[in-house]
């Protein structure tokens, strides 16, 4: 049983021993975070990206760096995953990329809004997490792929947006079906007029119709004609 002079003692000794080492710990933290090659990368584009991502409570449903909601997806390393064309025509229309199935707000974002959001997800993608997230065990599987339709260089558009979902020679996405031999399966008026509106051609297909130009289609249908 302790005495009242001992019970006050041994307040104030606790009490000053785990400030000292929050205060410790405090300092060790900031120290980490201002010595950090991401100190030196952060950007005003990156700032006002996080001034977006907060007055939107973005993590009202969205998890980033652990932190947030489990509604929708984790967007830590969507920079890496998806990259910022896939990114950017999303943001401008949520709902046209997965029709009837996303429930994401369309901000009507501008063309600089969504640069600065994409600029503050790249930022986070390229943090020294320690391995975190971790990447999930997907497995794996060997294509064989035509020497002549491996030789073909993809255009740029596919590259940037396609691979997101689908893949060419085990490279690339696996949300839809692989496209290593699509050029045996349809015609190149088909995949024209599928890249302009799959919806009309499929109703009801999870394919989005993308906002791509002429040339774009006529570059992505040729590529996609020459896959056997």
């Amino acid at each position: 049983m302790l005495t009242k002079f001992q019970a006050k003692l041994f307040f104030l000794v606790g009490t000053f021993l785990f400030s000292a080492v929050f205060l410790l710990l405090t300092y060790d933290s900031l120290k980490y975070v201002y010595s950090s090659p991401s100190s030196k990368t952060l950007s005003e584009e990156v700032i006002r990206g996080k001034e977006l991502w907060e007055k939107n409570n973005c993590m009202g449903c969205h998890t980033i760096l652990g932190e947030g909601a489990y509604y929708a997806p984790e967007l830590t390393k969507v920079y890496e995953r998806r990259g910022p064309e896939w990114i950017r025509v999303f943001l401008k229309d949520p709902q046209a990329m997965y029709p009837g199935e996303r429930k994401m707000v369309k901000y009507d974002f501008s063309e600089s809004q969504i640069s600065d959001i994409i600029a503050f997800l790249k930022w986070n993608g390229e943090l020294d997490l320690k391995g975190f997230p971790p990447k999930p065990e997907l497995k794996s599987s060997t294509q064989l792929v035509d020497s002549a339709s491996a030789a073909i260089v993809p255009p740029e558009k596919f590259k940037q947006i396609c691979t997101a979902c689908h893949s060419v020679g085990g490279a690339g996405g696996n949300v839809g079906p692989a496209l290593d031999s699509v050029g045996k399966k349809y015609d190149l008026a088909y995949l024209q007029n599928w890249l302009r509106d799959p919806q009309k051609i499929k109703p009801g297909t999870a394919m989005p119709k993308l906002p791509l130009s002429d040339s774009e289609i006529k570059d992505l249908s040729s590529y996609l004609s020459q896959l056997k």
